[in-house]
């Protein structure tokens, strides 16, 4: 893959997150990727490929939406990852089917079928709602109380 499409992949992105005021996603993915590495490296040289062919190829051909292509690639990494389901948590904390692509200025937890797992963020919100601020620290931190602790 060339550098110029990696180049103009990046650009994209970065454009879209200054327009929307969303979250950059990459770092979160790529601790993702790690662990999948270490778990499996044949998984993982799948899921490279993956984001190379659905993410970096299209946007740097000027293609779909960035931060669309980006949340259907981190929701397909949570899974390999963790199977489960990818839920959007509304404003209340309300927790509702992903059965359409949200905005990314959801909420988006992807949730283990292994109760013994914490839940993982695909997406966060530029500015979390109490709710859904209070949604992350039971869910994917086990915190059981508002304090700081």
């Amino acid at each position: 893959m060339s550098d110029d499409l990696n180049t103009r992949a990046d650009q994209r992105l970065e454009a879209a997150l200054a327009e929307t005021g969303a979250r950059d996603p990459r770092q979160a993915y790529r601790t993702l990727l790690r662990q999948l590495k270490q778990r499996d490296e044949v998984t993982y040289a799948r899921a490279v490929t993956h984001w190379r062919t659905t993410v970096i190829e299209p946007l740097g051909r000027g293609e779909g939406d960035p931060l669309r292509l980006w949340l259907n690639f981190g929701v397909g990494l949570v899974e390999t990852l963790h199977p489960g389901r990818a839920v959007k948590i509304d404003e209340g904390g309300i927790a509702h089917p992903l059965d359409e692509p949200p905005g990314w200025d959801a909420l988006v937890l992807h949730l283990p079928e292994d109760p013994g797992e914490r839940a993982v963020p695909v997406v966060l919100p530029p500015e979390p709602t109490p709710a859904q601020t209070a949604t992350l620290h039971l869910l994917v931190e086990g915190r059981l109380s508002l304090d700081n602790a």
